[in-house]
């Protein structure tokens, strides 16, 4: 088979003339196939053509609360995933991605007895003879107690048409940057002389390519998630900002003129450039700080050793044990107190509040002479 375009044209081989004879394309109206009655019979009874394992479990499967819809076919893939397959002639129609989508959730809340139950039905009603439980067995190679179906939002979709619609295409490649496994397989009949032909393609994605593409979707739900949830701490912060500004200025005017922020850090001028009160928290901590970053490595250094030498002296006036960070291998340094705390919990904000303002104060105060003398 040669491809050019979206159009795919089949030739016959004639090894002995060394020949190719094209074979007419035909559409399923034309050679008088109905979808019911053709197109998913096929598809039932040969699952192997979308490239995989598939058990068919139900045909024309409408048990759905609420609802009398039939979806076409309802099979199960090797990692026990519900796979919801909707057939199409010769048209897609428009609304063949929301109709999947409506089966899919239908059938996303059907436990693993309701699944047994709905496979029972299918094979009583083919005349197999066979349990379901068996057949399960079977296909999984497992005990039936062993064997885990339809979990958490694996739910699948194939949908299956001789033509697919711009606004079909369109939406199934959005839907897979939302992590959603659907796939479209274009079905196309052939006629020579008396012999018919069926051609079964996977256009989305393009199978060569399927990996890369899932792993790219599954990459983009990541930055939405990842994304999704700066944002929220970006809120949080400002907001616990906000709290902790308001206090702070009831206690002492060195934040006075500060406004809120999105970072995990807050600073207010020491009177040296580059050397701020800071507010600094994380999941794990909540700290007042001097960081001494003036731009200059020997010069941070060369102050951070200054007030080390008045160690005792101000560690008396701030009532507690400080955490000095000489930090060699870079460039500042750091003095700070700390709790181990989670400012990202609002029951702890409080508590945290109250903590650190008031330690801001008796930092602030420890550090404010020595600051000055070095200054001039």
């Amino acid at each position: 088979m040669f491809s050019g375009g979206i159009k795919a044209i089949m030739y016959l081989i004639d090894k002995k003339n060394n020949r190719l004879s094209k074979i007419e394309e035909k559409t399923f109206s034309e050679l008088g196939f109905k979808e019911r009655e053709h197109l998913q019979e096929w598809l039932a009874n040969e699952p192997a053509v979308f490239g995989e394992d598939l058990l068919i479990i139900q045909k024309e499967f409408d048990g759905f609360a609420d609802t009398r819809e039939r979806l076409d076919l309802l099979a199960l893939d090797k990692d026990g995933n519900l796979v919801i397959i909707e057939n199409k002639l010769d048209d897609s129609g428009r609304d063949v991605t929301w109709q999947a989508l409506k089966y899919a959730s239908y059938c996303s809340s059907l436990s693993k007895e309701e699944i047994r139950v709905i496979f029972q039905d299918y094979l009583t009603r083919c005349g197999s003879g066979e349990t379901a439980e068996e057949k399960l067995c079977e296909f999984y190679g497992k005990e039936y107690d062993e064997i885990s179906l339809n979990k958490g939002t694996g739910q699948r979709i194939i949908l299956v048409a001789a033509k697919f619609r711009k606004e079909v295409t369109s939406t199934v490649l959005w839907l897979m940057n939302y992590n959603i496994r659907i796939q479209c397989f274009r079905v196309t009949p052939y006629k020579k002389d008396d012999e018919l032909f069926l051609d079964i393609e996977q256009i989305i994605p393009m199978k060569d390519t399927e990996d890369y593409v899932i792993k790219m979707a599954e990459k983009a739900q990541d930055d939405i998630m990842i994304e999704n949830r700066l944002k929220s701490s970006d809120a949080l912060r400002l907001e616990f900002w906000t709290a902790l500004l308001k206090e702070m200025t009831k206690k002492s005017e060195l934040f006075k003129n500060i406004s809120p922020k999105k970072e995990n850090w807050i600073n207010a001028g020491s009177g040296i450039s580059g050397v701020p009160f800071t507010f600094a928290i994380s999941k794990a901590y909540a700290r007042v700080e001097l960081y001494i970053d003036t731009g200059d490595k020997a010069e941070n250094k060369k102050l951070f050793d200054y007030l080390h030498q008045s160690k005792e002296a101000i560690e008396t006036a701030f009532g507690e044990a400080l955490t000095w960070e000489r930090l060699d291998d870079k460039r500042a340094s750091r003095i700070c107190s700390g709790i181990d705390c989670n400012p990202y919990d609002r029951e702890n904000w409080n508590f945290i509040i109250s903590e650190l303002t008031e330690r801001m104060v008796r930092f602030e105060k420890a550090l404010r002479d020595y600051l000055k003398k070095y200054k001039k």
